[in-house]
């Protein structure tokens, strides 16, 4: 591994941590750290309920958040304070972990988005399987709405997010990516409509949002390139509403009935990074405070629903 490789990976390397979160009423988990057997390979995951679940019997919204190269799924958890977003929204949050490397320094973790990234997509690990997997488990044991199953990621976990977009419409409702391009290509017989967002920072140079060389000397695709597979997927009109704030653009695409299909938010400030989160650690980006990651992903998947 040369040296500019290396010191990528460590900028996108994260410590991790362990908590334990209780309900309300004493004695009811709301958090459990969880392992499964996919392809021969134990993966893990942790689902974390809001703190009411225990409360009633509805079913519930499902958002499963998918980490960076070198994150985990605690360290989404805490880093984008997610969890938060969960009690107050009323869904059911979980946290894969991507394959861990078995070999080097920092074993970092991985997604194979296709095109990217490190020891996922280099074993070519079925990372679409595992969350296929946990898709049709879950609802098994929580209380899970399955026509609102919607998934979202970080820099490499957004990339998976397109990827499961692409090869699993008729189980994911809605994707959105946070500083991820979408790397891999679909298959041309692929189909079906799912609404994307997308939320990428103009002052980003590790995956850059007009492409080019960028973190780990990787080459990423430009994030036009994907938005427009989508727009062409879902059917979108070609002229994008169009709204300019002080620090951030909003172009969203609609589809002949008037529903936006496709949404770009893009900042002028912060980095890679998830808008609205604190910074974490001294090496990373500043993150985007022109908007909240959090609020704007889960005013968009709220909207949409399978048939």
């Amino acid at each position: 591994m040369n040296a500019k490789i290396f010191l990528g990976l460590l900028i996108l390397s994260i410590s991790s941590f362990t908590y334990i979160a209780c309900s309300k009423d004493k004695g009811l988990d709301v958090r459990y750290k969880e392992t499964i057997v996919v392809d021969g390979i134990t993966r893990t995951y942790i689902v974390r309920v809001p703190f009411n679940y225990h409360q009633n019997d509805a079913p519930l919204p499902l958002v499963i958040g998918m980490h960076g190269v070198g994150g985990s799924g605690e360290q989404f958890e805490k880093d984008y304070d997610f969890s938060k977003k969960a009690d107050e929204s009323n869904f059911i949050a979980v946290y894969p972990d991507g394959v861990q490397k078995a070999d080097g320094l920092l074993k970092i973790r991985s997604w194979n988005s296709g095109g990217c990234c490190d020891y996922a997509m280099n074993q070519n690990i079925n990372d679409v399987n595992f969350i296929q997997t946990l898709i049709e488990i879950l609802p098994q044991r929580f209380r899970i709405n399955s026509r609102k199953i919607y998934v979202v990621g970080m820099s490499n976990g957004g990339m998976m997010a397109y990827r499961l977009a692409t090869e699993l419409s008729h189980k994911i409702a809605a994707a959105a990516s946070v500083s991820g391009n979408m790397m891999n290509t679909p298959d041309s017989s692929l189909s079906g409509p799912i609404p994307i967002l997308h939320i990428h920072s103009k002052l980003d140079t590790k995956v850059p949002f007009s492409g080019g060389v960028g973190i780990g000397e990787v080459h990423f695709k430009p994030v036009e390139e994907g938005l427009a597979y989508w727009r062409n997927r879902n059917n979108c009109l070609s002229e994008a509403d169009s709204i300019q704030k002080s620090n951030y653009t909003i172009q969203s695409w609609k589809n002949s009935d008037g529903k936006i299909m496709l949404q770009l938010y893009l900042t002028v400030d912060g980095g890679h990074s998830w808008p609205g989160a604190m910074k974490m650690r001294a090496i990373g980006d500043d993150p985007s405070q022109a908007i909240k990651a959090n609020d704007v992903i889960w005013d968009f998947f709220k909207n949409y629903e399978l048939p």
